[in-house]
Order: C-alpha cells, then structure tokens, then sequence
C-alpha cells in the first residue's frame, strides 16, 4: 500500500494545481492584451470550473476606445467598439486556443467574448472538451 501512495505522489509533482493553472493564464491573457490590444488589463482573474474557464479583465480599454465611446452617439460608439474588440478576437483566436490547451492541456471547445464600454470590463469564456486535470492541494 505504501509504494502505491509514492507512485501517486510522484505523478502529482508535476501536475498543476487549480490556482497554478488561473496564474498561469492570468499571465498569458495579460501577454496577449498588452501584445494584441496594446495595453495590459488594470486587473484580471481567471476561474476554472469544471471544463468551463472564464477569464474577467477590468480595465482594458485604451484612451482612444474611451474617446470613440465618449464623443459618437451611446450606441454608435459602444456598437463600433464591440465589432472592433470581436473582431480582434476572432482574428488571434488561435493564439488563444493555444494558451487555454498549453496551460490546461485541454482544447478549447468554444469562445465567447463581451467588453462592456461603460465599466472597461472585459469577460473571455473558454469551454474545453474536457476538465483538465489537477492536483489538489494537500491541507493541513
């Protein structure tokens, strides 16, 4: 019985927990908004549950996204900005996808996307084929 638990505990080591795999796309979410958009989100959280992994960035609208949605008509602006940000999206998708499988070692099953332009807040759902798999963390 006791060789059995070693095995196990050895194979844990190199599995990530929970909370390592939310840094872990914290940090390349924040990469691809500095990188693709320009600037990196003020905050940002991501959650993991089950094969659901949604990521909620505050904070990301440039000052010239501010602008347009301040001067244009409400709707005009926030509809401008919303085909532009989905747009941008859809275009580095992969790059997403490839984040989302390099972190969770699952692939992405679908994204979806929406930025509000009165609060900056910005929210990614990533549906994965299946749960990734990690290890718990051992409480005293």
């Amino acid at each position: 019985m006791r060789t059995r638990q070693l095995s196990t505990d050895r194979l844990d080591i190199g599995m990530k927990t929970q909370g390592e795999i939310e840094a872990a796309i914290c940090e390349g979410m924040a990469r691809f908004e500095q990188e693709f958009m320009g600037r990196g989100p003020k905050d940002i959280r991501a959650h993991l549950i089950g094969d659901l992994l949604v990521v909620r960035l505050q904070g990301v609208l440039t000052a010239a996204e501010q602008h347009l949605v301040k001067t244009l008509q409400p709707e005009k602006g926030r509809d401008l900005l919303k085909q532009v940000r989905n747009q941008l999206i859809e275009t580095a998708r992969p790059v997403l996808e490839a984040l989302v499988q390099d972190v969770t070692g699952s692939k992405v099953l679908s994204l979806h996307h929406d930025i509000s332009t009165t609060s900056g807040e910005e929210v990614v759902l990533f549906t994965l084929v299946e749960a990734p798999q990690y290890r718990q963390i051992k409480r005293k």
